[in-house]
């Protein structure tokens, strides 16, 4: 693993903490599935944790109503606590277990309580601001990756040991 250097704007995901912090995502957020907006906020957070490009969390309020149906996927993070999963449906078409979210977060991860995160390659789209953000390798991690964060990531082949 050979840490990037951050350009001028930019960050290295090398820099983010661990155990990961919370805060507040400035640029609007907008996710498309199925030739359709079925999110778009100004209320977003990010969680940012060492080797990971952030994962974005939205309000359960901005997500479009009845895009969202319950997976019975549960996993464990060792900060966050149990995370749900859900289904993504518009129409016929669907992602299962596209979505998740920590309805009860460990202790300093409250504000993660009412919002849900959503795997950009499982999504049409999904934008930080103007820009389409590129998923994080691999199946597990759903970290958003834009032009101002630098690797290199967690997620893709030989890295799961990090």
């Amino acid at each position: 693993m050979i840490r990037r250097e951050p350009g001028a704007g930019q960050e290295s995901v090398w820099d983010y903490p661990r155990p990961p912090r919370v805060e507040a995502e400035p640029r609007l957020v907008k996710i498309l599935f199925n030739g359709g907006t079925i999110v778009e906020s100004s209320r977003a957070l990010r969680v940012l944790e060492t080797s990971h490009p952030p994962n974005i969390y939205v309000p359960f309020d901005d997500v479009s109503p009845g895009v969202l149906e319950r997976h019975p996927r549960r996993t464990n993070c060792e900060w966050k606590g149990t995370a749900e999963y859900w289904n993504v449906r518009v129409g016929e078409v669907g992602a299962p277990a596209a979505a998740w979210s920590y309805p009860q977060p460990s202790r300093g991860y409250e504000l993660l309580a009412d919002h849900v995160s959503f795997y950009p390659g499982l999504m049409d789209g999904c934008y930080l601001g103007e820009e389409l953000a590129k998923p994080q390798p691999g199946e597990f991690y759903g970290g958003w990756i834009t032009g101002d964060v630098v690797g290199p990531f967690k997620g893709g082949e030989g890295t799961w040991g990090w």
